[in-house]
Parts: C-alpha cells; structure tokens; sequence
C-alpha cells in the first residue's frame, strides 16, 4: 500500500519560510517522479513544483526563485523549500507521485496523493 505522509506545515508572517516533507512508503520511490501541489479556498488545484527520478525539476512561475524541489533517495523524502511566503501562497499543500515526470509535469493527475498539510501565509 502505497502512503505519502506531509509534515512541515503550519503559520508564518509574510517574507518567513518553511519546509515541507513527504515520507513515501510503498513504492520503489528512486523510480516515481514526485510533485507538490497547492490547493487554495475557490481556487483550482496547481501543480507547484515537480521534480523527476533524476534532476530534472519544474515549478510554476509563482513560486520560481522562491520555492525549491528535492529529494534524498536514501530517505525516500521529497522536500518543498518554501522562501519569501507570501499572502498568496496560503493553501493545502499536496505530496504526489507518479511513474513519469512528464505526465506529473504537464499537470495529469498523479498515481498517488498524500493527505495534505496546511500553510497559512499572514500579511
């Protein structure tokens, strides 16, 4: 059974940062591509960042130069760094995995979701 746990979550002012983690459990995780999406009150879902088997990585161009995508194989974590939080960036932050970097990449929906956790920007 495949599990993606979120930690990392929680409040912070404006200009702060925080870390996001996703512990994978079964999956042969050096094989998924992995994602973090961001889903905010009436808005629709959006792919973040994503990032491949390898060291290709993308992120949408709210977050570029802010947000950083990663990964440590040996832990089977993947990271989301999340600097200069603004307002906007308030939303439930989703860990997902997929077998190709490219369909996680063009936005299809991935194999495999976490829970979620929450991150709340304030002004």
């Amino acid at each position: 059974q495949v599990q993606l746990v979120e930690s990392g979550g929680g409040w912070v002012q404006a200009g702060g940062s925080l870390r996001l983690s996703c512990a994978a459990s079964g999956l042969t995780f050096g094989s998924y591509a992995m994602g973090w999406y961001r889903h905010a009150p009436g808005k629709e879902r959006e792919l973040v960042a994503a990032i491949s088997s390898g060291v290709r990585t993308y992120y949408t161009d709210s977050v570029k130069g802010r947000f950083t995508i990663s990964r440590d194989n040996a832990k089977n974590t993947v990271y989301l760094q999340m600097n200069s939080l603004k307002p906007e960036d308030t939303a439930v932050y989703y860990c997902a995995a997929d077998g190709s970097y490219s369909d996680i990449a063009s936005g299809r929906a991935p194999d495999y979701w976490g829970q979620g956790t929450q991150v709340t920007v304030s002004s």
